[in-house]
């Protein structure tokens, strides 16, 4: 329902803005992975040959030998980015995982020895439950939370950027059921987001960052296809697609 609401909204504002003529970057990034459905993500993006970044989640690389190659795959495209997602992803108890700053720092760290990523230069990040960006020429924090939450987990955040990584949030999210079945269709997704520019409602200017899940992409649920229409859809309306590494400028907002 939120998600409904918000697209509305955005339809409200976009009636009032003009396009704008500047080229309209959008970046592909996929959290929790390696999961079911991180394979069928791989292969539309090799097919298509478009960037992306996959922030995984080091206990899931784990769990077998067949999770821990598709991080090794996943590492050996080139247009591909792999990036961390922490450890534990909080065991989804984010009160109770921000309350520990040395913690938080740990459990990022960790996800990088189990992933083999390392910094220098930074390692691309995306923190677990939290809309937080921290990067050279950019910094906002999650505006969803409450003014008491976002003042005690300031410190985390900052740690965790001074420990070697840049963090990343998002603009826009393709919502998903529990089951991790998409909520909005591939259109719908399409003019939310050209809703968005419209709007001039992104973080940095004419840059979006969209927020997916692995599981949203397994067989079930007709992942290849869902995720093959929606490049080739939003490459249909002119936007390009970006490399993670190259969003912040010093241009940016």
């Amino acid at each position: 329902m939120l998600a409904v609401a918000r697209a509305a909204l955005f339809l409200l504002l976009a009636a009032c803005v003009p396009a704008g003529a500047a080229q309209r970057t959008v970046y592909l990034t996929f959290d929790d992975g390696p999961l079911n459905g991180t394979a069928n993500v791989l292969d539309v993006l090799e097919a298509q040959q478009v960037p992306a970044a996959l922030f995984m989640v080091g206990q899931h690389a784990l769990v077998s030998p067949e999770r821990g190659a598709l991080v090794t795959r996943a590492k050996s495209l080139p247009l591909v980015t792999v990036g961390n997602h922490s450890f534990s992803h909080a065991n989804n108890r984010y009160q109770r995982f921000y309350a520990d700053t040395e913690a938080v720092v740990a459990d990022m760290l960790k996800a990088n020895t189990v992933l083999g990523l390392k910094a220098p230069p930074p390692v691309p990040a995306r923190l677990p439950g939290r809309d937080v960006f921290r990067l050279q020429y950019m910094s906002r924090d999650d505006f969803g939370l409450s003014l008491e939450e976002a003042q005690r987990e300031q410190v985390d955040f900052e740690f965790v950027a001074a420990s070697g990584f840049h963090l990343y949030g998002w603009d826009f999210e393709w919502v998903h059921e529990d089951s991790g079945k998409p909520v909005q269709s591939v259109d719908r997704l399409i003019d939310e987001i050209g809703h968005l520019f419209a709007a001039g409602r992104t973080v940095g200017k004419n840059k979006l960052v969209l927020l997916m899940h692995d599981e949203m992409f397994q067989d079930v649920f007709q992942g290849r296809d869902k995720l093959t229409a929606l490049v080739t859809g939003l490459r249909a309306k002119g936007y390009a697609f970006g490399h993670i590494a190259d969003y912040d400028t010093a241009t940016s907002p």
